[in-house]
């Protein structure tokens, strides 16, 4: 199956796809984790170093190497379906990305997107506060991307709640992470995992 874990920075995606990772393991499946920026990719890393810096011209530079990136995993994962290497495969942030861009363009951007992409067999949100979001990502001790400051995520959170009823599980993670972990149990379990 293919599994997208997204939302925005700070709301505990990766710890949400190490759980989910952690769960079919221990089924015995074989699964991959692709985190996005895929910092193991040449177009992921300058993806990551866009990000670190200011201004519109930044932004549109980081977008256009994360689009690179994603098309490049889905031809991964398409490569999988053939192949069959491993039986499961997350990607940490997909098109939720689309909630950075201006809010006129949002909406647009996630019908277009949506259409031109291939349809994940599940798709977490994880949400989060914007304060709970900032605190995790100062915590980190990582120099702060352009965008992650209390407007910008209390906007960006506005943005990707928009498309949440289109057939998201939402993972509220604003409790405890044991929290979290039954809210992800209780989605796996209504899919058969």
């Amino acid at each position: 199956m293919w599994y997208v874990v997204d939302g925005m920075d700070g709301c505990g995606k990766t710890s949400a796809a190490d759980y989910i990772e952690a769960k079919l393991t221990a089924e015995g499946h074989k699964v991959l984790v692709i985190t996005h920026p895929n910092k193991d990719i040449k177009v992921g890393r300058k993806e990551a170093a866009w990000l670190l810096k200011e201004g519109k011209f930044a932004k549109i530079v980081a977008t256009q190497y994360y689009i690179r990136d994603v098309l490049h995993s889905v031809r991964l994962m398409k490569k999988n379906k053939k192949t069959q290497e491993y039986d499961d495969i997350i990607f940490v942030r997909y098109i939720m990305a689309v909630s950075y861009v201006p809010k006129g363009l949002c909406k647009p951007a996630y019908k277009f997107f949506k259409f031109l992409l291939p349809e994940p067999d599940v798709k977490f949100f994880i949400d989060v506060d914007a304060e709970s979001a900032l605190g995790r990502i100062t915590s980190r001790g990582e120099e702060l991307e352009s965008f992650e400051n209390i407007d910008d995520l209390t906007e960006t959170r506005e943005k990707m709640l928009m498309f949440i009823p289109d057939n998201w599980f939402l993972v509220d993670n604003c409790g405890s992470f044991e929290n979290t972990k039954t809210q992800i149990d209780g989605f796996l379990g209504s899919i058969g995992k």
